[in-house]
Parts: structure tokens; C-alpha cells; sequence
């Protein structure tokens, strides 16, 4: 029984020998296609970006000269008014009986001055007559010219009665689009109080802030452009118009662009972003797609005149058929590619996609049409 075991253990640890032996070999690691850019055309320029808000150049804001009631008001933001078109309107009961007493004043005031000057001609007839006194005649005279007086101010008091009264009527001062609507219908507002506000639709301007060094390289003249955020096909020229010379928090100086063109399409409100080009700090940069950056933490940036970033990307070397990470210096951005101002050379290839896949050294394939 003991012999059987003994024959059991060898043939198992046979078969067991003959199937490690069998065992395939361990696969090759795949080489991995890469997909290249080579680094030829030069730029001059980065582009720096800024969000901001586009905002009308002037807002002008409506308001009744005199105190009272507002009617029905029918107005709404956005909507376009004419010059001259009546917006708003007071109840006009109280201001229609005020030129009514005050016509009445005129009237009465008129009766009494033309009472007095007649009186004033008889006491002067009876003085040539020897029938009265001179005194008599210089009262006469006085109580005239107190009631010419006294009709004068009643008409300037009628005047002022029908100018309020023509003042119960809003108007637009020019062709505008409504920004705000600042009262109610039936509200009882006073002298000066805001209805409403409207802005010109062919003006306007981009507001933002930037660091020291950026409102340091800025002069008011200096073109820009405009790209609406919800419509990035629309692009528009604009001028940098204000620069601020006190920040308003720390290190953030305001900046105001001018747009030089409009379009149909433009709202106060909308989100713009703002492209200002600068000079780079060396003669020329090569453009390179943002893909290519290697990100993994090791982009550091630096401050100053001109800012400039540290960063790396995978270089195709022919000699090993292989990726090697070369450290790189970025100027800045301009479209959709970085501007890279050292580490790079006419002629390089540099891997432009699944750079996050790759490793210093690997070896790579070169995927056929691709530059």
C-alpha cells in the first residue's frame, strides 16, 4: 500500500512539470501609435482673455419733474421706444384744476388793473380841472401799478400752472431700449423719483479688472476684440477707452473697452470675453496645441512684466523611436494654441494627443498622416 503511494506522488509531480513546461510566453507589451505635431510656424503675439459683462455706454434714467400719481404704466425691459414716444403719464385732476384757479386769478387780476388804470385817468382828468388834489392822483397811480403787478404775477402763476400740467406726460429722449422699470402702476412718486431707465442699443462698453502687470503694458488706444458668449461666432473690434489708475481691491485695476462696431444681436447683460494681444518677450514663440501639455502638476507659473509659465511635453525621438520629456517655456496663448517660448525647435515632434498615457522613454509607433 505504501509502494502505491510512492508511484501516486511521482506521476503527479510529472504531469505537474509537463504543464509548467507548456506554459506560453508572456506577451510583448504593445507599441503605442502616437500621434505627432511638428513644430514649424513662428507667432509674435500671445492673447490674454477676460471675462466681463457687456454694459451700455450711457444709461439715462426717466423721471417726472413734478410730484403725483402714475397711471397705467405699460413698459417692460428690453423693450425699444422712440424719441418723443410717451412712456408714462400722472393723473392729471389736481394739475388740470390748478390752471383753472389760476386762470381765474388771471382774470380777476386783470379786472382789478384795468379798474385801477381807469381810475387813475379820471383822478388825473379832475386834477387838470382843479377838482381834486394831487394826492389823490399819486394813489391812484400806486393802486395802478400794484394791479399790473398783480396780473403780471397771476399770469406767471398760470404759466407755471400749465407747464405742470404739460409736465404730467414722460417722453423718451431719444431711440433707446428700456434697462430697468423702476415703478408701479397707480404708485404715488415725488419730483425726481426713477420710472424708468433706457440705454442707446449702438453703444457699449466691457468693464473688467486686471493685475498690475497687465494695466502696466495697457494704453488707452489699444485695440481688442469682443466674443459674445452665447453666439462665439459673433467677434467685434473694440478700443481699451478708461484705465483705472487706483484698484479697486487689491492688485485689480479696472479697465472700460469701447466697442467700435454693434450688432443687432447685442443686449446689456450678456457675457462677453475680452481678447487683448501683447508682444511676447522674446522675437517669436511656436504655437502648439494645448493637448500637448503634460498634466500632471508640474506647470509653474512666474510673475512679473511678463508672465510666463514652466511646463512639459513629449518630444518624438527618430534616433530610439521613442518619447522623451523635454521641459518647456510658455509665453502665453493665442486662439486655441500656447505660445512656447523656449525648449523647442523647428522641426521637433511633439506628441499632441493621449500625452497622459505616455512615459519618459517609451517606445512609440508613428501613426501614418499625421503632422
Amino acid at each position: 500500500m505504501h509502494r502505491i503511494s510512492i508511484i501516486v506522488t511521482i506521476v503527479a509531480a510529472f504531469f505537474l512539470t509537463g504543464c509548467k513546461d507548456e506554459e506560453p510566453e508572456a506577451a510583448e507589451t504593445p507599441v503605442r501609435g502616437l500621434k505627432t505635431f511638428e513644430i514649424s510656424e513662428t507667432e509674435q503675439v500671445s492673447t490674454r482673455r477676460f471675462p466681463g459683462v457687456l454694459e451700455p455706454s450711457e444709461i439715462s434714467t426717466l423721471s417726472f419733474e413734478i410730484g403725483g400719481t402714475v397711471q397705467e404704466l405699460d413698459l417692460d425691459v428690453g423693450q425699444r421706444v422712440s424719441k418723443g414716444q410717451v412712456v408714462a403719464r400722472l393723473d392729471t385732476t389736481s394739475l388740470a384744476l390748478q390752471v383753472q384757479n389760476a386762470q381765474a386769478g388771471v382774470d380777476q387780476a386783470r379786472a382789478s388793473a384795468e379798474n385801477a388804470a381807469d381810475t387813475l385817468v379820471r383822478q388825473t382828468e379832475l386834477l387838470e380841472k382843479g377838482a381834486t388834489t394831487r394826492v389823490s392822483v399819486d394813489n391812484a397811480r400806486t393802486e395802478s401799478l400794484a394791479a399790473e403787478a398783480a396780473l403780471e404775477q397771476a399770469q406767471k402763476s398760470l404759466e407755471s400752472a400749465e407747464a405742470d400740467l404739460g409736465k404730467a406726460s414722460l417722453e423718451v429722449p431719444y431711440d433707446g431700449v428700456v434697462n430697468t422699470v423702476d415703478a408701479t402702476s397707480f404708485a404715488t412718486v415725488g419730483s425726481g423719483t426713477a420710472i424708468a431707465s433706457i440705454y442707446a442699443p449702438d453703444a457699449f462698453t466691457v468693464s473688467f479688472s486686471v493685475n498690475f502687470d497687465t494695466v502696466d503694458r495697457l494704453v488707452v488706444g489699444k485695440k481688442a476684440s469682443i466674443r459674445l458668449a452665447d453666439r462665439p461666432d459673433i467677434v467685434l473690434p473694440a478700443t481699451v477707452s478708461e484705465i483705472g489708475s487706483r484698484a479697486d481691491s487689491v492688485s485689480s485695476f479696472p479697465i472700460v473697452l469701447e466697442l467700435d462696431e454693434t450688432h443687432s444681436l447685442l443686449k446689456a447683460g450678456m457675457a462677453v470675453e475680452t481678447a487683448i494681444e501683447f508682444a511676447l518677450p522674446t522675437e517669436a514663440g511656436y504655437p502648439v496645441p494645448l493637448s500637448a501639455l503634460i498634466r500632471d502638476g508640474q506647470i509653474d507659473h512666474s510673475e512679473g512684466p511678463e508672465p510666463q509659465s514652466k511646463a512639459s511635453v513629449y518630444v518624438y525621438d527618430p534616433a530610439t523611436e521613442s518619447v522623451k520629456r523635454r521641459n518647456i517655456t510658455v509665453g502665453g496663448i493665442r486662439e486655441n494654441r500656447i505660445i512656447i517660448l523656449q525648449g523647442l525647435e523647428a522641426g521637433d515632434l511633439i506628441a499632441s494627443a493621449g500625452v497622459s498615457f505616455l512615459t519618459d522613454g517609451q517606445k512609440v509607433r508613428l501613426l501614418q498622416g499625421e503632422d
